[in-house]
């Protein structure tokens, strides 16, 4: 497994719904995201723990965790990580990716491969508005590209928002989640944003308004709202 690796936590049970997992975070990450929450994890460099430290943790966890989670950063960058899945998959682990989706070229040969077992696509804003919140333009196309792929990939996932109120209002988080769902998506997930050092963010609580809340379930099979 050739991976560079920025961090692990050893145990969860919100990153990959349902299961007991480890969170594997790798380096590197094309965006610029102002609250960004990992921002050690933007640059590659040879710091951190290595390939032989996680097989080690593994083979330790065997019988004790359903699966494990990569995230980052940006996962996909990693041109390891399509080998490094099949090999943790003989393991005996399920496998999920977490995901921004901004290189819908590179997520094409995860979600076209069995290994993966549960994809988390983070949607972070209106399509069009996506500049604003990454500082890349045409990011938003490439989101809803790999939105695409994931829906017609057939693999299990959850699409989520971080609700950033420098981002959002009532009216452009329930338009987000009505796109979302005339695209077909059934799972949705709402996340609280956390404050980070440096950034300066309005309250989110009228985001969360039990009557906005109430209207956007309404749109999905399977709707979750995670408080910080």
């Amino acid at each position: 497994m050739r991976l560079n690796i920025g961090g692990l936590v050893p145990f969860t049970t919100i990153d990959y719904p349902g299961h007991l997992a480890a969170v594997v975070f790798l380096q590197g990450c094309s965006w610029r995201c102002a609250y960004c929450h990992n921002p050690h994890l933007i640059d590659v460099h040879k710091q951190g723990d290595d390939d032989a430290m996680l097989r080690r943790f593994l083979e330790s966890r065997r019988g004790l965790l359903d699966g494990i989670v990569f995230s980052g950063g940006e996962p996909v960058l990693q041109s390891g990580l399509v080998d490094a899945i099949a090999d943790i998959k003989t393991m005996g682990f399920k496998v999920a990716l977490h995901t921004a989706g901004a290189n819908p070229q590179r997520l094409r040969q995860y979600v076209s491969k069995p290994d993966l077992d549960w994809i988390g696509l983070d949607v972070k804003t209106a399509f069009a508005n996506y500049a604003q919140g990454t500082g890349i333009e045409g990011s938003g196309d490439k989101v809803q590209e790999s939105l695409k792929l994931v829906l017609d990939s057939g693999v299990d996932y959850e699409v989520r928002t971080t609700v950033d109120p420098n981002l959002f209002t009532k009216d452009s988080l329930f338009q987000l989640a009505h796109t979302l769902a005339d695209l077909g998506v059934s799972h949705y997930a709402l996340q609280e944003c956390r404050a980070v050092d440096g950034y300066e963010m309005a309250s989110s609580v009228a985001l969360f308004d039990s009557g906005l809340i109430a209207d956007i379930s309404e749109m999905f099979a399977n709707f979750t709202v995670r408080h910080s």
